[in-house]
This record gives C-alpha cells, structure tokens and sequence, in this order.
C-alpha cells in the first residue's frame, strides 16, 4: 500500500490536480478561503486572520466578540483531512472543508464546529440526525442598461421543467455540475413565482447535509454567473412575488439504523423524540427566527398567511405551519422546518435547530394541538417571528438557554455583527436593502 496520502503522492508526480480550494463558512455564510497549492493541502491545516468575523457585508469592521478587532487581528486555522478533499466545479481543483481553531483549541465562533457539537449532543442520547434541504432561488439576467432584471422565462409554472420554464439550460448546467461534485440532487424544478426554482438535495447525516448545501449554494452561484447569469437565494427580492426559503427535513436514526419516526405517523400517537423536538423548535420559535432568518430582508418574507414559517405551529401534512410533520412513513418520515431562508449558515441553522429540538425533548416538553385549521386566516395560535431583525435580535439575545447550547461566544459575536449590519442597512430605501445584499445571497 502506498503510504503517501493522495494528495502527497500527487505532489511528487505532474497530475491533474494543481490546486485546492479551502473553504469555510462565516456567521454571514459568505464561502471564505484561499487557493493553495496540493503540496501546501498536504499539510492539512491553513492559516486565516480571525477578523474575517469582524466584519459586515460591506467590510465594516466591528469590534465583536470573538473577531479579533481589539486583539492585532490574530491568526486562526483552518484543519482539515488532506486524505478526503472534494471535487470541485474548477477545473484541476480539489476542495478543503475543515474546522477553525483558535490557539490550538476549537474556535467557538466555528459553525462547523458548532453543528458537530449539536450532532455529538444528540448522538449521546444514541441518536443520529439526519437532515434533507431544500432551497428556493430567483434567476436574474443582465437587463438593457446593464442591470440585474428576472430571468426570461415566459411559459414558466410551478412544477415546470424543461426549456419553457428554463429556456437556457441552467438547471441542466447545475445538474451535471453537482453529479461531478457528488453533491446528491434529489428534485428540481419550477416554483410558484417566475423566474423562481426550487433546488432539493438529498438527504444525509447531518454534517454532510450541511456541507453539500454549502457548496452547492456556491456552486450554483459561480457557474450561473460564469454564464451571465445571478442566482440569488435573498429571501425576498420582489415584493410583489413569493419569498425564497430554506427548509429543513430532519429524522433521527437510532443505533440500528432505523428512523425513529417511522411509525408516528401511521400510529396516530407521536413519539416522544418527535413530541419533544416539535415542542422545543416551537418553544425557541422567536429566538431562532434571528439565525433562521438573518437579513431584514428575511423579514419581508415572514408574513401572515405567507406559507413562510411565520407562525409558531405545527400539523400534519399541513404547509401552513412551521413544523410540517411529513405525511410518509418509514424511513422517509421526517420532521419539516419551514422557517429558514439561505442568508443563514446552514451549519449554524441546523445547528440551532438540532439544539432546540434536543432542549424539547430532554426537557419533555409537548408542542400541544396541532393545526387544524386553514392557516392563513384562521391560526391556532398568536405566537410568531418577529417582525424585524432587530426584534429577532432582541428574542436570541434574551433566550440563554438556547444561546448557550448553540454557543454563547458564537451568538454574541453574530448579534453584534448582526447589529451593525441592521444600523446600515435600516438607513437605505427598499431598492437599497436589495442591491446590498444581492451580490452575496
């Protein structure tokens, strides 16, 4: 057996793979990294200065918590195994996903790392979360004077496929890319509003979900703009069209590899774990809009009768409430959040979420009577989102219970950043908001 590892035995030799790319999410999930050569990736660790969470989406610097800004802006380090790099969409590059550590101990404003602690925290409990993501996003092409206007796509419908609905092939060039990428596709298609897609992946452990929607997200968005093309995940970039959301499939599967909420359903009588973790997404409601939903623009999407997750609710088979319980049985039965959209880390969403949900359960909660009625005018209850990211802010803030299971250093530190992103943006006009935020969701 050859004793090098791939990356180092690629080094001695001329191959293919020239370079990798090293990535990691920020608290804004912007895809962090640098281009290092495969002799450098060998190594399996790099060196980032910490200020890159010390600052807002137009680089304001800000002295939050954990960034290093009053501290010379140290080093930090990305670890990573060199032995299981990712394909990539570029050309003769491979890619690096690893955890930041912070004088040789976890950096607690690592949302990898805080999602791998939610995964551990469940896995005590002899438990393995596994995740399904799907994700919403409006195409824009470049308009006469050189401007983003929607994507042309006139015998567009929901549920549509094929050139009507996306007369340049896009969906085609995701595909294959993601197929190289062994990024598992499970649907897309069309959604309710035009040019508007919906983009599912398939569902894996936890972790991995995260990661393939991490990369995915940046995957799409390159290779679209390669084309002349924006693909643009804001939550909601036009007003008079649906929002853009992320939602989040999650089962448990328990030592043998069964999912736990394969009977639930068809029983009639949830199980505890599924009581449990609806009561405590639903109990944490207010303060995981803050992470769920990170953006004011997010805020124009959570609405009454918005289909958006706005409401703390939950039913069966009902897409007016937040916490969806599936209608499949088996090993497909899961448990839908509806809340999200694709401004937020999805390490650090599921994360909260998994946190939240594990709270409920340890704690025996029970998330009440399900939905029943129609939703949209008629609600069971009169709890909801707040109506803005500085209230959502508010609500984290005030929750101790979940700041310290997703992280107390890694909240604050996103509150402040959060915070000064709020005072920016709450100073533009509508069409402001969107033309600061549309280059990076």
């Amino acid at each position: 057996m050859n004793s090098l590892s791939p990356i180092a035995a690629d080094a001695t030799r001329s191959v293919a793979f020239e370079r990798a790319r090293l990535l990691f999410a920020d608290q804004l999930n912007l895809a962090r990294g640098k281009y290092v050569p495969m002799i450098e990736a060998a190594k399996g660790h790099a060196r980032f200065c910490v200020g890159t969470y010390a600052v807002t989406y137009d680089r304001t610097l800000v002295a939050a918590p954990g960034g290093g800004l009053l501290d010379g802006l140290p080093d930090m380090e990305m670890h990573f195994d060199p032995d299981t790099l990712r394909p990539s969409w570029e050309a003769g590059t491979r890619i690096a996903l690893g955890q930041m550590q912070f004088k040789g101990a976890p950096f607690p404003l690592c949302g990898r790392g805080a999602l791998i602690r939610a995964i551990a925290a469940w896995r005590a409990h002899g438990l393995e979360p596994m995740v399904g993501i799907e994700m919403e996003a409006y195409v824009f092409q470049r308009g006469p004077d050189g401007g983003w206007v929607p994507y042309d796509t006139p015998g567009s419908f929901v549920y549509g496929t094929g050139p009507f609905t996306d007369p340049a092939g896009l969906v085609d060039t995701i595909w294959e890319a993601a197929h190289a990428c062994n990024i598992p596709i499970e649907s897309m298609n069309a959604e309710y509003d035009a040019p508007q897609f919906e983009l599912t992946l398939r569902f894996a452990d936890a972790l991995k979900a995260a990661d393939d929607a991490f990369l995915f997200r940046q995957m799409a968005r390159e290779l679209l703009l390669r084309k002349g093309y924006l693909l643009s995940f804001l939550p909601k970039p036009f007003a008079d069209k649906s929002g853009s959301g992320l939602h989040f499939n999650i089962s448990f599967r328990d030592k043998d590899g069964r999912n736990v909420f394969a009977d639930d359903v068809a029983s009639g009588t949830l199980s505890p774990v599924m009581r449990g973790a609806i009561a405590g997404m639903l109990h944490h409601h207010e303060a995981l809009a803050a992470i769920l939903a990170p953006t004011i623009n997010s805020y124009a999407r959570l609405q009454p009768a918005s289909l958006s997750g706005y409401w703390a609710n939950w039913g069966i088979d009902h897409r007016s409430v937040t916490v969806r319980v599936s209608a499949e049985t088996g090993a497909a039965a899961r448990i839908e959040h509806r809340m999200a959209d694709c401004a937020a880390s999805p390490y650090v969403a599921i994360a909260a979420l998994l946190q939240a949900a594990l709270l409920g359960v340890e704690a025996g909660m029970d998330p009440g009577a399900p939905e029943t009625d129609d939703g949209l005018e008629t609600i069971n209850t009169d709890r909801h989102t707040p109506h803005d990211l500085g209230a959502a802010l508010d609500a984290l803030a005030a929750d101790s219970v979940l700041t310290e299971a997703v992280g107390a250093d890694l909240i604050a530190n996103f509150i402040a950043i959060k915070r000064q992103e709020l005072e920016t943006v709450s100073a533009l006009d509508d069409a402001g908001q969107i033309a600061y935020y549309l280059p990076y969701i």
